[in-house]
């Protein structure tokens, strides 16, 4: 099977209501799609996707009076691949990075599984840049590793993250078969819910991303770092330094049938937030929540970014 193109942007910038260009932070050039005018909203995406799995909120977010931007991670999309830079202290520092370059003072930062994860992270490395933070299908850091650690049940769950510790092999399985893969990780994660057709479009689009040349490899790098520093000095300090409180309001989404992230894994995070933490479940979906039920999660997401006093 031979993929179709995905519209004149290639299989990373795709045409749409947004504003496509690059911009430079951290010593590497990140792609970056935008609308609208108003307080940043800077959106991270997770595995196995890129910026446009935001395609959404976008538009959502631009109408209700934000300057909404979504980017791509180091080594993905339409961003640098560059030969190292994955642990998630260096990839925090991406995301502030595109904040200052955006010529903004501070962000909201919503995080989708890997993008929640270095959300985590930049709130507690450059709170003053972050202004809230909202994290999607992703525990804490300090959650995730002894959730992986000590839960059998949500180590069978991230099994995927232990397979991506063999050299080669992994990225290979990714692009093998124009991507297949990723397709099938996609419709195994998400929930049981009846897929409308446009969905398949939207997985043929994941797949073509996945096939531009070092995507597969750089896309697991961080997870290579979680794993393989978890007994290493350096992954020992960002443990330690992840001790520290978050500091600025928090939502925390997850669906009820996320098969990879467990709920008993992901709740509890806000013990680390010394903030209003609001927790909110969504029955019947699975790890993309803002995908498979859109309206549901930007509606969620577009009320709490403007309740200017989110309780706990």
């Amino acid at each position: 099977m031979t993929l179709p193109e995905s519209g004149n942007g290639g299989p990373v910038r795709l045409d749409g209501p947004w504003t496509h260009r690059d911009v430079a932070a951290n010593g590497a050039r990140f792609h970056i799609a935008e609308m609208g005018d108003g307080p940043l909203v800077l959106l991270l995406h997770g595995f196995p996707q890129f910026w446009w799995t935001w395609r959404h909120q976008l538009p959502v977010l631009a109408e209700a009076g934000f300057r909404a931007v979504a980017m791509d991670l180091r080594g993905v999309g339409g961003s640098d691949r560059t030969p190292r830079g994955y642990d998630p202290a260096n990839l925090a520092l991406d995301v502030t990075g595109v904040i200052r370059s955006l010529g903004e003072p501070d962000a909201a930062l919503v995080g989708h599984d890997l993008g929640g994860y270095l959300a985590w992270t930049a709130a507690v490395m450059r709170p003053k840049l972050v202004r809230r933070l909202v994290v999607s299908s992703m525990p804490h850091p300090r959650r995730w590793r002894s959730a992986m650690l000590s839960d059998l049940s949500q180590s069978r769950a991230g099994s995927h993250i232990w397979g991506f510790q063999r050299p080669w092999l992994p990225e290979r399985q990714l692009v093998a078969d124009d991507a297949a893969l990723v397709g099938g990780l996609i419709r195994d994660w998400s929930g049981p819910g009846p897929r409308p057709d446009s969905d398949e479009e939207a997985i043929d689009v994941y797949r073509r991303a996945m096939l531009v040349p070092s995507t597969a490899h750089c896309s697991i790098e961080p997870y290579r770092w979680m794993v393989r520093s978890l007994a290493r000095p350096d992954g020992i300090q960002f443990n330690r330094r992840m001790k520290r409180p978050v500091r600025v309001p928090t939502l925390h989404l997850h669906g009820s049938l996320d098969p990879v992230m467990r709920t008993r894994s992901a709740a509890g995070s806000g013990e680390y937030v010394e903030a209003p933490y609001r927790w909110r479940l969504f029955d019947g979906l699975g790890h993309f929540p803002h995908e498979e039920d859109p309206v549901a999660f930007s509606t969620e997401l577009v009320n709490w970014l403007k309740d200017p006093e989110p309780d706990r």
